[in-house]
């Protein structure tokens, strides 16, 4: 076993990726110090608390619930020490904007018998897909994400090639799903969790329809308190097992070295022997580090394909809103426009394809009395031209396509209304372009396409979160404090008797 108990550790930032790495780098001795821009912790999955109504305002989808109990297992505790989970049903709703309907349930069979009315054999070829992405999501997981394979020889290990064999690794999520599914809405069924990944059908490599285990199989769930719950859980963690933490201290500068840095900060410096940055790879780099000490350009996240931004509305309203159910897609028929409008010709979406999160459904401490919390999420470009004006018009458009295409009328029922946009993704998280994910999916940004968690230049630095491995999303997040923390224990641990 591997201590750390002679170092201190400056992490920057307090998204997942950084609470998860601070406890597992405290569980090993280190003195581990947070300090997060904002003035709460959690990173994007903050929380919005205004006139009796709570919203998470990032994550919202609580999905992969292995990874959590992972997670909390290798502190010799589990979720439910912290919350409980319920079981959502339907997981989730789809309209589809020519009038269809589908409740994706619990329920596999009543599922199977949905596909089978839009296409014939369609319900044996889920079951033979779910297989398929069982498959993956076991052996990727095992030997693909929780190992962190950073050089390309680590791929042509034979038994890196033994465990791979008969993975999905090659090809686009649309070719993968189309050699199961003709009918297209069955192919967005398939497919909307790209929306999580930052990417679309035909940039995303088909080795993640292991997200369709996570969603069918696994099931989705609700915590308590929200994904709010769950970052309050972690932090509870980190404070168990020693760690500190500063809120409304942005980091300004990163200088020194291992031994001995010196960390900026707007409430004064810190002096640890090592630093991790949860913040913006490309912030930290470009803003952080002097430029000697980068290990990209400018150049190089400039050429980088960002994951979307969002347009999201916070809305408290009057009255229930029985049409949505907790989470609710709305789709076009056909939405490759809407993915050709973040990737292709940058654009505010002319036929949107969006989410509905209803957490007062699940959850009634969520608004007061008589009313309903929800949120709206509209995947956009990232570095899109952003004004009240743009927004207010926008706005508009959304509130009349969900009760066009959902019968829920929510105008003239809103009580407490917040926006947030590509400008406060900036502002708020110093994301690049206002990205709201990082950096996209894509087949060149997958696995050890993506920036390491060891600084280039600079020893005794690192880095975690979705930009790095393994990549977009809470779990994701977890894992990556994780390897990142392995990897200071390979360059810092000290072996002690058991």
């Amino acid at each position: 076993m591997q201590s750390l108990a002679d170092e201190s550790v400056v992490v920057i930032g307090a998204g997942v990726g950084g609470l998860s790495t601070a406890c597992y780098l405290a569980d090993r001795g280190a003195d581990v110090h947070v300090i997060e821009k904002n003035e709460q912790l959690g990173g994007r999955a903050s929380r919005l608390e205004e006139d009796g109504f709570r919203f998470d305002m990032g994550p919202s989808w609580y999905l992969m619930p292995d990874v959590f109990e992972r997670f909390f297992a290798e502190f010799d505790r589990t979720p439910s020490d912290y919350y409980e989970l319920t079981h959502l049903d339907p997981h989730y709703r789809i309209f589809f904007k020519d009038g269809d309907q589908v409740d994706v349930t619990p329920d596999l069979e009543r599922t199977k018998a949905v596909f089978e009315e839009y296409e014939t054999g369609a319900g044996e070829a889920l079951e033979r897909y779910l297989d398929k992405s069982r498959e993956n999501y076991e052996v990727g997981m095992e030997h693909f994400v929780y190992e962190d394979r950073t050089r390309l020889r680590d791929y042509v290990d034979l038994d890196v090639a033994r465990q791979a064999r008969g993975l999905s690794l090659l090809g686009s999520m649309q070719g993968h799903v189309e050699n199961y599914f003709e009918h297209p809405k069955l192919q967005q069924i398939m497919q909307y969790t790209l929306v999580f990944l930052g990417g679309s059908p035909t940039n995303t490599p088909a080795l993640y329809n292991l997200m369709s285990h996570v969603d069918f199989n696994l099931g989705v769930w609700y915590p308590e308190g929200g994904i709010g719950g769950v970052i309050d859980a972690i932090a509870d963690l980190g404070s168990e097992l020693g760690v500190t933490y500063d809120t409304d201290r942005p980091a300004t500068a990163i200088k020194g070295r291992e031994g001995a840095f010196l960390v900026e900060t707007s409430q004064g410096p810190l002096r640890p022997d090592l630093v991790v940055s949860n913040a913006s790879y490309a912030h930290t780099e470009q803003e952080l580090l002097p430029a000697e000490r980068r290990g990209y350009d400018a150049d190089y996240w400039e050429s980088r394909t960002y994951a979307p931004s969002a347009f999201l509305l916070y809305l408290g309203v009057e009255g229930e809103v029985e049409e949505l159910a907790h989470h609710t897609l709305v789709l076009p028929t056909d939405w490759q426009e809407h993915f050709d409008q973040i990737f292709e010709d940058p654009q505010w979406p002319d036929e949107p394809a969006y989410y509905c999160c209803v957490p007062s459904e699940t959850d009634e401490t969520v608004a007061p009395d008589g009313h309903s919390a929800l949120f709206v999420l509209v995947p956009i470009a990232p570095g899109l031209e952003d004004t009240p004006e743009i927004r207010d018009a926008y706005r508009e458009k959304i509130l009349t396509d969900i009760a066009t295409n959902t019968g829920e009328e929510l105008r003239d029922r809103i009580v407490f209304e917040e926006q947030f946009c590509v400008r406060d993704f900036a502002d708020r998280y110093n994301s690049y372009d206002g990205t709201a994910l990082g950096l996209a999916h894509t087949l060149r940004q997958t696995s050890l396409f993506r920036p390491p968690h060891r600084a280039k230049g600079v020893d005794g630095l690192y880095f975690v979160g979705g930009d790095t491995t393994p990549g977009i999303g809470v779990p994701m997040c977890l894992i990556s404090g994780e390897l990142t923390a392995e990897k200071v224990l390979e360059d810092y641990g000290q072996p002690v008797e058991q």
